[in-house]
């Protein structure tokens, strides 16, 4: 890996960070535009383009887990509590913040059921259900509270590669199982409404986060390899691409989104194999110092909070479209949104992030790191 000091530290979780909260931003524009009526080929054309950016929630919390670990080498429990007052200014306060304007601002984006009483609202803050795109934050969160997890995992297999190799395989075994009760237990199955809070339950992730961290101990071993056989990766993902969606097409029209859930075992080895991609790209934009580099760590920095907002962004810009240019061709509408979202979910976190520095200074309140 190159000198991240003198590529202002955009490491391999910043690239996964900045293609994961862009690709779940053009997912939440097509799960918009899949309301209404559309032509069948209109269906299969943003059906496509949503099974194959499905892997937006994976490689996030492979970047997450990727970065965490590289900047806390030596971390241990009694790091603890430093590394969550710091999270909790960074991630659970906008979070709560962003909660709040769902709930109390737009109610009408809520999933599942919506709050009639103090206990109800309650409950839609803390499961997911405040917003469609919720239920990963809730999720993601869990992450970030059982790090002392993976510093352990970090320290076990630091230097012995087998260790590695086991826990992955480990990982991948438990994760293979776990999609597998999904897949015939939820997924169209006998406890899809009773149990659907399964897919923001960490487990359900944990073998990206694993991941993110043995690259992380084993990078040099690992990255000269996934540079050598870029071509080779490729082959694979188209190859695991056509037969995902091979297999969301095959419910037929008209094309529903919840047939696509993250929770397949095929969609774990189609999420590696693109988070294997982009890991890749990474590697060589870091080798060559691109210039895009500072850019791409600054994204990362604000990827969260944009990520909280931009349904809020989405839903406005959804409506104001509607309103004034009601006929608008999806080949305009379509990217439009998608532009409109990332660019003001952006624009607010970074103007908030001013903001909320410039009062700090004025109140003297002690500086805490951004990201």
């Amino acid at each position: 890996m190159a000198d991240l000091d003198t590529l202002n530290q955009a490491d391999i979780g910043d690239f996964e960070k900045l293609m994961a909260v862009t690709t779940v931003m053009t997912q939440s524009v097509i799960s918009f535009l899949m309301v209404g009526n559309l032509p069948v080929g209109q269906q299969f054309f943003l059906g496509g383009i949503y099974e194959a950016v499905k892997f937006s929630a994976s490689a996030f919390i492979f970047g997450i887990l990727f970065s965490t670990i590289r900047t806390h080498p030596q971390a241990r429990l009694r790091d603890y509590p430093r590394f969550m007052r710091n999270r909790w200014h960074v991630l659970f306060v906008p979070s709560i913040l962003w909660t709040a304007v769902y709930l109390l601002v737009l109610p009408q984006v809520q999933q599942h059921r919506h709050y009639h009483d103090w206990r109800q609202f309650c409950w839609q803050f803390i499961n997911g259900n405040a917003a469609p795109h919720l239920w990963y934050n809730v999720m993601m969160l869990q992450f970030i509270i059982l790090m002392p997890f993976f510093w352990w995992l970090a320290r076990v297999v630091q230097n012995h590669p087998r260790r590695g190799v086991s826990a992955f395989l480990l990982a991948l075994v438990f994760e293979l199982g776990w999609h597998w009760l999904y897949e015939y237990q939820v997924f169209h199955g006998p406890e899809a409404k009773n149990w659907y809070l399964i897919d923001r339950c960490f487990l359900s992730f944990l073998i990206f986060g694993v991941a993110g961290t043995l690259l992380c101990k084993f990078y040099k071993q690992l990255l000269p390899f996934l540079m050598r056989h870029w071509l080779t990766q490729i082959v694979c993902w188209l190859v695991l691409f056509y037969f995902v969606t091979i297999n969301f097409f095959g419910y037929g029209v008209p094309v529903k989104l919840t047939n696509a859930p993250y929770y397949l075992p095929s969609m774990i080895f189609y999420n590696l194999s693109t988070i294997g991609l982009i890991v890749t790209l990474a590697s060589y934009m870091q080798k060559f110092r691109n210039q895009w580099l500072p850019f791409i760590h600054w994204v990362a920095l604000y990827a969260h909070r944009s990520y909280l907002g931009h349904v809020f962004w989405l839903y406005w810009c959804w409506q104001g479209i509607n309103h004034f240019v009601p006929h608008l061709f999806l080949a305009v509408k379509f990217p439009l949104l998608v532009i409109l979202t990332i660019t003001l979910s952006f624009a607010f976190s970074y103007c908030a992030h001013l903001t909320w520095t410039r009062i700090k200074r004025v109140l003297n309140v002690r500086h805490l790191v951004n990201g």
